[in-house]
């Protein structure tokens, strides 16, 4: 079978949690004091927080992702019936430290010494942004980290992915996308970007328009795919 290749790519552009980072690690490193419930926490957490982003956005209430964050943390210790003095705190610290898949700085060091363009666009406020690519060591990897606060709504709307076109002065179609989320994938893939969905999770595809234009299980198939073959 021939394998998958995307030519013409100039930049790479990431979606971050849940793509580079790893959203279960905050509920993980606390615990200590979650126990078993860690799990079942990171996972409402996570389910709210985006729930709270598409429910903001049709309302047109937006308010930036720290504050989605912890209101869907809020959410999900109430509804889990954890309530310890400073847990709260201390998981919203644990998320702008966030730590990454195993072969994201590998993949990413490959990507740069190509020659690829490199980007974060994420809901994440510039703040958190940051704060998660610093504590994680790539400093410096990407050539734009674009939050969806520069244009006051959050994906899927095509005015965020229109961010990563114009701040690297690359077509659309010259963008090669990378989102663990489905409904993101394919939404940036209607948008006219090359799409890769690193489908980490294993999940169906989406019945929504329209089809990326490949699938990975993680961001190390990624090299091969965007850049050209040099030999038969």
């Amino acid at each position: 079978m021939e394998k998958l290749q995307i030519s013409g790519v100039e930049a790479c552009v990431f979606d971050a949690y849940g793509t580079l980072f790893d959203f279960n690690t905050a509920a993980l490193a606390a615990r200590d004091e979650l126990g078993d419930d860690w799990q079942r926490l990171s996972d409402l957490w996570r389910q709210k927080q985006l729930q709270y982003t598409w429910l903001r956005g049709l309302a047109g209430r937006h308010a930036d992702f720290w504050q989605v964050t912890g209101d869907a943390l809020d959410f999900s210790l109430a509804t889990l019936q954890i309530d310890r003095p400073g847990l709260r705190a201390r998981l919203m610290d644990l998320y702008l430290h966030l730590g990454t898949y195993p072969e994201v700085a590998a993949t990413l060091r490959e990507l740069k010494a190509g020659g690829m363009k490199l980007a974060i666009l994420s809901n994440g406020t510039p703040a958190m942004l940051a704060a998660v690519v610093t504590s994680s060591g790539l400093d410096g990897v990407f050539d734009a980290v674009l939050s969806v606060e520069d244009v006051g709504a959050f994906k899927p709307h095509p005015a965020v992915y229109g961010l990563a076109s114009d701040r690297l002065r690359v077509a659309p179609a010259a963008i090669c996308f990378l989102s663990s989320n489905g409904w993101d994938a394919y939404s940036a893939k209607a948008f006219g970007f090359r799409v890769l969905w690193c489908n980490r999770f294993g999940q169906a595809a989406e019945r929504i328009p329209e089809t990326p234009d490949g699938e990975i299980s993680d961001l190390s198939a990624l090299p091969p795919i965007v850049f050209p073959r040099t030999g038969s």
